[in-house]
């Protein structure tokens, strides 16, 4: 399948993933390939150089694609790099699949993306898509996807009409909290208190996040498609990334092969579904599921292959 939506991809200072992503994409052939980069930090010994390799990796364009470039010369961070990129990308295309440059796609997560973006392209029920998916080895559905209120930005497409409805800052929450809109989102109170506790701080401007003001986006607007099989695998847990500095256990999953794609009959939020993701994303673990998850760590590197 000829991938015809713009696919953007967010770089900056990691040459080694980028370069594996980047193989990924190359497959793919994209006809249009839309690079986003943040500028190196001036305090940060060889960061310039590692940036300057990073952005190379893009001269490889061998296909016939069409590359927009969008490069910082000064170091904005995550939040206002990641934001401001999207909105550069908005403006010029109604709609995009988006990566950064330690989301390593499988084969399937191109055409996945590209058939939905087409499919829910005018159904206001639906405001974004994600290869992401984060039920333990779950099937949800006899289809190939299923609708959740939650977006992963690990691999993910969307549309302008969802984008527009973004602000970083998330000037509606207070108005949203005093209307029961939490109440009425969450599923538990656990995740009404966790939900009140990251969106107060994204709209205090406490955090470090695009991806919460858009996941509010998203909640608030309607449903994400979720890929009932892992399309995606962050590679990118290490000490010198922006966040995912720490080992996890949503690091390096597995990407099963893609077969036809079969659509729901339905667009009906998966309850059962949120709920696990919530428990095993989002939600703060008490001390007996660390240690569970430490021991499953343990045993992940101790039955890992020898390369």
């Amino acid at each position: 399948m000829a991938i015809n939506a713009p696919v953007a991809f967010f770089i900056f200072n990691r040459p080694e993933v980028t370069q594996r992503v980047f193989n990924a994409i190359a497959q793919a052939r994209p006809r249009t390939l839309m690079i986003v980069a943040d500028g190196p930090r001036i305090d940060v010994e060889g960061e310039e150089a590692a940036v300057a390799a990073t952005r190379a990796i893009i001269d490889q364009v061998n296909w016939p694609c069409e590359v927009l470039k969008n490069y910082s010369g000064d170091n904005l961070g995550c939040k206002i790099r990641v934001s401001s990129g999207l909105e550069w990308v908005f403006q010029q295309t109604e709609e995009a699949i988006f990566l950064e440059d330690d989301c390593l796609p499988a084969p399937g997560f191109f055409p996945f993306c590209q058939e939905l973006l087409e499919r829910y392209r005018h159904d206001s029920r639906v405001v974004s898509i994600t290869g992401n998916n984060f039920q333990d080895g779950i099937s949800r559905t006899s289809a190939s996807y299923y609708f959740s209120k939650y977006f992963h930005c690990w691999g993910w497409a969307g549309w302008r009409r969802t984008w527009e409805a973004f602000d970083i800052n998330l000037p509606s929450w207070p108005a949203f909290l005093e209307e029961g809109g939490l109440a009425n989102v969450a599923d538990s109170p656990a995740e009404e208190q966790c939900w009140r506790r990251i969106f107060n701080a994204q709209h205090r401007g406490e955090t470090n996040s695009w991806a919460y003001a858009w996941l509010f986006s998203c909640m608030t607007q309607g449903l994400t498609a979720t890929s009932d099989q892992n399309l995606v695998s962050n590679i990118g847990f290490e000490p010198n990334a922006t966040h995912t500095t720490r080992e996890s256990l949503l690091a390096n999953l597995p990407t099963p092969s893609f077969g036809e794609l079969i659509h729901p009959t339905e667009v009906l939020r998966h309850k059962a579904a949120d709920l696990h993701t919530f428990e095993s994303v989002f939600r703060r673990p008490p001390l007996l599921k660390k240690w569970k998850n430490s021991v499953r760590k343990r045993w992940r590197r101790l039955t890992k292959p020898a390369a």
